[in-house]
């Protein structure tokens, strides 16, 4: 049975086939074709963390704000698997993300990565776009106050916070209860978190801070 070149746009990017990709489009596939789940080519690759193939796509004009079902885009979703590869292909596409653009919980990408404790897409999506560090979720959440109240306070979540309070975190902003960073890392016993909230106004917020 012959598939059509959507169709076969959609496997290829699902399995990471640059090649497929191109050649599907090649044949007419649009690029923003979508499957069963509103899921676009390229957010398909995104979520596969299959680089080139997403470099293929963008490159064809895919649009990397183009939300699922879930709410999922290309770009909220290298937040969640945390890969700085996928978020430099993402960042040359033209036009650049939306970076105001928020998941179904309400969130930006960082506020996911600050969960997951992905250190080096934090820093990066910080250093390099315009990103609102102290962005609200509709859990009344910061990027800063997820990563302590999400985050098991080892090494990961404590660079994390570190970076967050470096780019001009607010440690002061509370959540809809109104308890503060600080106060859920001693109510967890998460004594490093702790100790960098406690002295949170001495951290410069610098660009050099992110480095």
């Amino acid at each position: 049975m012959t598939t059509t070149p959507h169709r076969r746009l959609l496997a290829a990017a699902r399995r990471g086939d640059a090649d497929g990709v191109r050649a599907a489009l090649a044949d007419g596939a649009g690029t923003e074709t979508r499957d069963e789940e509103l899921r676009s080519p390229l957010l398909l690759a995104v979520l596969g963390d299959h680089v080139e193939t997403a470099r293929a796509l963008v490159a064809a004009g895919a649009d990397v704000d183009a939300q699922d079902a879930r709410h999922d885009s290309p770009w909220l979703v290298t937040g969640v698997t945390g890969s700085v590869a996928m978020l430099r292909v993402l960042l040359a596409a033209d036009p650049a993300p939306d970076f105001r653009l928020t998941n179904r919980f309400g969130g930006t990408s960082l506020i996911p990565a600050a969960e997951r404790g992905h250190v080096p897409y934090v820093r990066a999506v910080l250093r390099d776009t315009p990103i609102d560090v102290d962005h609200v979720n509709d859990l009344g959440w910061t990027a800063l106050l997820e990563a302590v109240i999400l985050g098991d306070g080892g090494p990961a979540h404590q660079k994390v916070v570190a970076l967050l309070l470096a780019a001009g975190a607010d440690p002061g902003l509370g959540d809809s209860y109104g308890t503060t960073a600080l106060e859920h890392a001693e109510r967890r016993g998460h004594t490093g978190l702790a100790a960098l909230l406690r002295h949170a106004p001495a951290v410069p917020a610098t660009p050099a801070a992110l480095a």
